[in-house]
């Protein structure tokens, strides 16, 4: 990781930007989109369809190539919906597409090119019409999603489990469980008495947190000066001498 060379102000001119995007473009687009949001890059965040609501701390990673993307395409007009629950994250890549309903427990994180979906949209002699049967995605609590990893319709996940990269999950997922593979199977347990610290944990008091990442980059920035920002943004060589 390259140090930020921007001075602390011009961070926080950033921040404000940024959380002025959120609001005007991406909150309306939500249901409920809870307090402190941090949203890398917001204008590679795609959010489409009715019924999504996201609770407070989520993190959410957007990239050109690699958007984030959340979308309801219900069967009728204003028809299902997308849940997130607290401190949730998505990082690029990460897509999640509802034809009926996907629920997310509190402090579940997807990596890179991760996909929940809850339906095949449509079938296999019929490529037209989905299936009638509706078939709900639930993640428990703290669930950890790998690179490229895909959860199909129907699935539950209990609490704490961890899809293994470029898994494919077609069945339920105990609590407390690796699984890996396609189709994803069962390759560790957990030890439950083991001390965990979740991103619930880390954002039980999210005023305090966003408090201390801004006293962090307080701190880290306090040595940057405009000048030699503006020099490395003009000159990009310049930043080999630093």
């Amino acid at each position: 990781m390259r140090r930020d060379l921007r001075p602390f102000w011009i961070k926080r001119l950033y921040l404000r930007i940024r959380a002025l995007w959120i609001w005007w473009f991406l909150a309306p687009r939500c249901e409920a989109l809870g307090p402190h949001a941090t949203i890398m890059s917001p204008w590679f965040v795609i959010i489409s369809g009715p019924n999504i609501r996201i609770g407070h701390s989520f993190t959410a990673i957007g990239e050109m190539h690699h958007p984030v993307q959340i979308g309801v395409w219900g069967r009728d007009f204003g028809a299902g919906r997308v849940e997130i629950g607290d401190a949730c994250l998505m990082s690029p890549g990460a897509r999640i597409s509802a034809s009926d309903e996907i629920v997310i427990g509190d402090g579940c994180m997807m990596a890179h090119g991760s996909y929940i979906t809850d339906s095949d949209w449509h079938g296999i002699y019929d490529r037209v019409n989905r299936d009638e049967t509706v078939k709900p995605v639930r993640l428990g609590n703290n669930v950890w999603l790998g690179d490229r990893s895909t959860v199909l319709k129907g699935v539950t996940i209990g609490d704490n489990s961890i899809v293994a990269a470029s898994s494919v999950v077609t069945k339920d997922v105990p609590a407390n469980v690796i699984v890996a593979g396609n189709p994803a199977v069962i390759v560790r347990e957990l030890d439950e008495g083991e001390t965990r610290y979740t991103r619930s944990d880390m954002f039980a008091n999210p005023e305090e947190t966003m408090a201390y990442f801004r006293s962090l980059d307080a701190t880290l920035l306090a040595e940057n000066t405009t000048w030699r920002w503006l020099t490395s943004a003009i000159f990009p060589r310049s930043r080999r001498e630093q």
